[in-house]
């Protein structure tokens, strides 16, 4: 029953409509027997991801981020919960360390890994603006808007385009705000498949 329901949650067109997972993801999902809620959630923020990405490059085709990393980090950021299930529906930040360790034991590499253990972490220095997406993706997908997130994503805006960062604040607004308006839609998603 536990492949049928995942196999469910990685087909199910939704509403609303949702990309699928790329092929590889999908497949590693299978192998680990991921719960179903969590294949859910990765397409959710997944999609988000895509539709965020796809916005910043008509927003501005000089922008430099690297699309296909942002896609496979969204798709991957929360990938530790197979080892602690606990957090799907409960607190907890020990699945970002294992969920790096797990894709790295599944061949994916580190640059690729990383976003399981960055997710949540976009306070850092160190992160990117590959980085910062994944994050906002992770918050936009439910209907969440963190200020702090978005203000390092309209710096980071501001500085690669030399756009003024009101401009970019204002573009970076519309955008997550038309993202944010299916949230509801994406949490019943998720929610319609088991833990």
């Amino acid at each position: 029953m536990t492949a049928a329901a995942l196999h469910r949650a990685l087909t199910d067109p939704g509403p609303p409509p949702l990309r699928a997972l790329p092929a590889p993801v999908a497949e590693l999902l299978s192998t680990l027997d991921a719960p179903p809620r969590l294949a859910a959630h990765l397409r959710a923020v997944h999609d988000v991801a895509w539709h965020l990405t796809a916005a910043l490059a008509d927003w501005s085709p000089l922008l430099e981020f690297d699309r296909a990393a942002v896609l496979f980090g969204a798709a991957t950021h929360d990938i530790g919960k197979v080892v602690h299930p606990e957090e799907l529906c409960g607190p907890g930040s020990a699945h970002e360390p294992a969920g790096r360790e797990l894709l790295l034991r599944h061949g994916v590499d580190a640059a690729l890994a990383r976003f399981a253990a960055t997710h949540a972490a976009w306070r850092g220095g160190d992160v990117d603006l590959d980085d910062l997406l994944v994050s906002l993706a992770d918050k936009v997908w439910k209907g969440k808007r963190v200020a702090e997130l978005e203000q390092l994503v309209v710096n980071r805006l501001a500085r690669a385009t030399g756009s003024e960062p009101w401009q970019a604040f204002m573009d970076l607004d519309d955008i997550l705000t038309r993202l944010a308006a299916d949230a509801d839609r994406r949490l019943a998603f998720q929610a319609s498949h088991p833990v």
